[in-house]
Protein backbone atom coordinates (compact mmCIF):
# COMPACT_ATOMS: atom_id res chain seq x y z
CA UNK A 1 0.00 0.00 0.00
CA UNK A 2 1.57 3.26 -0.92
CA UNK A 3 0.25 6.63 1.50
CA UNK A 4 -1.16 8.76 -1.13
CA UNK A 5 -2.21 12.18 0.12
CA UNK A 6 -5.49 13.43 -1.77
CA UNK A 7 -5.29 17.40 -1.51
CA UNK A 8 -8.87 18.80 -0.90
CA UNK A 9 -9.67 22.40 -2.52
CA UNK A 10 -9.31 24.64 -5.81
CA UNK A 11 -6.48 25.28 -7.99
CA UNK A 12 -5.38 28.79 -8.43
CA UNK A 13 -6.55 28.59 -11.88
CA UNK A 14 -9.85 27.85 -10.72
CA UNK A 15 -9.88 30.66 -8.25
CA UNK A 16 -9.22 33.16 -10.82
CA UNK A 17 -11.67 31.84 -13.23
CA UNK A 18 -14.78 32.27 -10.90
CA UNK A 19 -13.84 35.80 -9.22
CA UNK A 20 -13.70 37.05 -12.81
CA UNK A 21 -16.85 35.39 -13.78
CA UNK A 22 -18.55 36.67 -10.56
CA UNK A 23 -16.57 40.27 -11.44
CA UNK A 24 -18.51 40.64 -14.92
CA UNK A 25 -21.98 39.45 -13.52
CA UNK A 26 -21.38 42.06 -11.26
CA UNK A 27 -20.23 44.42 -13.64
CA UNK A 28 -23.69 43.85 -15.72
CA UNK A 29 -25.87 43.55 -13.05
CA UNK A 30 -25.34 46.79 -10.79
CA UNK A 31 -26.32 49.59 -13.20
CA UNK A 32 -29.30 47.28 -13.44
CA UNK A 33 -30.26 47.22 -10.05
CA UNK A 34 -29.29 51.05 -9.43
CA UNK A 35 -32.04 52.21 -12.17
CA UNK A 36 -34.31 49.71 -10.55
CA UNK A 37 -33.97 51.55 -7.49
CA UNK A 38 -33.97 55.11 -8.35
CA UNK A 39 -36.95 54.09 -11.17
CA UNK A 40 -38.88 52.84 -7.39
CA UNK A 41 -37.79 55.02 -5.72
CA UNK A 42 -39.01 58.17 -7.99
CA UNK A 43 -42.20 55.72 -8.85
CA UNK A 44 -43.03 55.97 -5.11
CA UNK A 45 -42.23 59.61 -4.42
CA UNK A 46 -44.69 60.22 -7.38
CA UNK A 47 -47.39 57.95 -6.18
CA UNK A 48 -47.32 59.05 -2.59
CA UNK A 49 -48.46 62.66 -3.88
CA UNK A 50 -50.99 61.08 -5.97
CA UNK A 51 -52.48 59.07 -3.08
CA UNK A 52 -52.60 62.27 -1.33
CA UNK A 53 -54.32 64.27 -4.16
CA UNK A 54 -56.86 61.02 -4.50
CA UNK A 55 -57.48 61.14 -0.69
CA UNK A 56 -58.16 64.68 -0.37
CA UNK A 57 -60.67 64.84 -3.41
CA UNK A 58 -62.45 61.63 -1.68
CA UNK A 59 -62.52 63.53 1.58
CA UNK A 60 -63.72 66.70 0.10
CA UNK A 61 -66.84 64.76 -1.87
CA UNK A 62 -67.31 62.93 1.51
CA UNK A 63 -67.22 65.99 3.85
CA UNK A 64 -69.55 67.97 1.47
CA UNK A 65 -66.57 70.61 1.98
CA UNK A 66 -63.43 72.12 0.44
CA UNK A 67 -59.90 70.10 1.12
CA UNK A 68 -56.70 71.30 0.15
CA UNK A 69 -53.46 69.88 -0.56
CA UNK A 70 -50.35 72.53 -0.21
CA UNK A 71 -46.78 72.46 -0.02
CA UNK A 72 -45.83 72.31 3.64
CA UNK A 73 -42.03 72.15 5.11
CA UNK A 74 -42.69 73.08 8.91
CA UNK A 75 -46.15 70.85 8.26
CA UNK A 76 -48.16 73.03 10.20
CA UNK A 77 -49.10 75.59 7.58
CA UNK A 78 -48.97 75.78 3.80
CA UNK A 79 -45.70 77.70 2.25
CA UNK A 80 -44.71 78.90 -0.54
CA UNK A 81 -41.81 76.49 -1.37
CA UNK A 82 -40.97 73.10 -3.02
CA UNK A 83 -43.67 70.43 -3.05
CA UNK A 84 -40.52 68.27 -2.46
CA UNK A 85 -39.83 70.13 1.01
CA UNK A 86 -43.16 68.62 2.09
CA UNK A 87 -46.97 69.01 1.85
CA UNK A 88 -50.27 68.96 3.71
CA UNK A 89 -53.63 67.60 3.33
CA UNK A 90 -56.40 69.65 5.37
CA UNK A 91 -60.10 70.72 5.50
CA UNK A 92 -60.26 74.40 4.22
CA UNK A 93 -63.58 75.40 5.79
CA UNK A 94 -62.46 79.00 5.47
CA UNK A 95 -61.57 78.31 1.21
CA UNK A 96 -58.87 80.24 1.71
CA UNK A 97 -56.09 77.54 1.16
CA UNK A 98 -54.90 78.18 5.11
CA UNK A 99 -54.49 76.17 7.90
CA UNK A 100 -56.95 78.47 10.11
CA UNK A 101 -57.81 77.87 13.58
CA UNK A 102 -60.55 74.98 13.38
CA UNK A 103 -59.24 73.32 10.17
CA UNK A 104 -58.55 69.82 10.21
CA UNK A 105 -55.10 68.60 9.18
CA UNK A 106 -55.34 64.83 8.48
CA UNK A 107 -52.04 64.40 6.09
CA UNK A 108 -48.73 65.17 6.59
CA UNK A 109 -46.03 64.48 3.97
CA UNK A 110 -42.54 65.47 5.09
CA UNK A 111 -39.97 66.65 2.78
CA UNK A 112 -37.67 63.20 0.49
CA UNK A 113 -34.96 62.16 1.81
CA UNK A 114 -33.48 62.03 -1.72
CA UNK A 115 -31.99 64.72 -3.98
CA UNK A 116 -35.12 64.47 -6.04
CA UNK A 117 -37.12 67.69 -6.87
CA UNK A 118 -40.85 68.27 -7.92
CA UNK A 119 -40.87 70.67 -10.63
CA UNK A 120 -43.91 73.08 -10.78
CA UNK A 121 -43.70 74.84 -13.95
CA UNK A 122 -47.14 76.44 -13.29
CA UNK A 123 -46.63 77.64 -10.07
CA UNK A 124 -49.32 75.84 -8.69
CA UNK A 125 -49.38 76.57 -5.12
CA UNK A 126 -52.09 74.53 -3.56
CA UNK A 127 -54.74 72.31 -4.69
CA UNK A 128 -58.25 72.55 -3.68
CA UNK A 129 -61.12 70.07 -4.41
CA UNK A 130 -64.33 71.51 -3.45
CA UNK A 131 -68.06 69.08 -2.71
CA UNK A 132 -68.07 67.97 -5.94
CA UNK A 133 -64.03 66.68 -6.62
CA UNK A 134 -63.61 69.63 -8.60
CA UNK A 135 -60.20 71.07 -8.65
CA UNK A 136 -60.07 74.73 -8.52
CA UNK A 137 -58.03 77.82 -8.35
CA UNK A 138 -56.00 76.26 -11.17
CA UNK A 139 -56.51 78.21 -14.11
CA UNK A 140 -56.46 75.45 -16.13
CA UNK A 141 -54.47 72.01 -15.69
CA UNK A 142 -51.81 72.15 -13.51
CA UNK A 143 -48.69 69.74 -13.87
CA UNK A 144 -46.29 68.85 -11.19
CA UNK A 145 -42.98 67.27 -12.59
CA UNK A 146 -40.69 64.86 -10.40
CA UNK A 147 -37.36 64.90 -11.56
CA UNK A 148 -33.95 62.56 -10.52
CA UNK A 149 -30.89 64.34 -9.18
CA UNK A 150 -29.67 63.37 -12.53
CA UNK A 151 -32.44 65.25 -14.15
CA UNK A 152 -32.19 61.74 -16.17
CA UNK A 153 -35.20 61.91 -18.69
CA UNK A 154 -35.79 58.03 -18.01
CA UNK A 155 -36.59 58.77 -14.67
CA UNK A 156 -38.92 61.83 -14.82
CA UNK A 157 -42.77 61.50 -13.88
CA UNK A 158 -45.55 64.29 -14.06
CA UNK A 159 -48.53 64.50 -12.07
CA UNK A 160 -51.37 66.21 -13.91
CA UNK A 161 -54.78 67.76 -12.08
CA UNK A 162 -57.73 68.79 -14.31
CA UNK A 163 -60.24 71.11 -13.02
CA UNK A 164 -62.49 68.75 -13.15
CA UNK A 165 -59.96 66.55 -11.37
CA UNK A 166 -59.13 63.92 -13.17
CA UNK A 167 -55.51 62.88 -11.40
CA UNK A 168 -53.00 61.29 -13.61
CA UNK A 169 -48.99 60.41 -13.98
CA UNK A 170 -47.23 59.82 -17.22
CA UNK A 171 -43.38 58.98 -18.06
CA UNK A 172 -41.59 61.53 -20.03
CA UNK A 173 -42.53 62.73 -23.32
CA UNK A 174 -45.93 61.02 -22.52
CA UNK A 175 -49.17 62.87 -23.33
CA UNK A 176 -50.77 64.05 -19.99
CA UNK A 177 -54.08 65.07 -21.46
CA UNK A 178 -55.27 68.79 -22.86
CA UNK A 179 -52.30 68.99 -25.62
CA UNK A 180 -50.02 68.85 -22.65
CA UNK A 181 -47.03 66.69 -22.43
CA UNK A 182 -44.44 65.31 -19.52
CA UNK A 183 -41.46 67.31 -19.55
Amino acid sequence: MSNRVLSAGYTMVEMVTVVCIAGILMAIAVPSFRYLTTANRITGEINGLLGDMQFARVEAIKEGSTVTVCPSANGTGCQNTAWSNGWLVFSDLGNDQKVDPGDTIWRIQKPFTSTDVIANPGAVLSVTFNREGFAFGLGGAATLELHDATNNQSFTRCLAVSNTGLLTTQTYNQSIGGGQVCQ
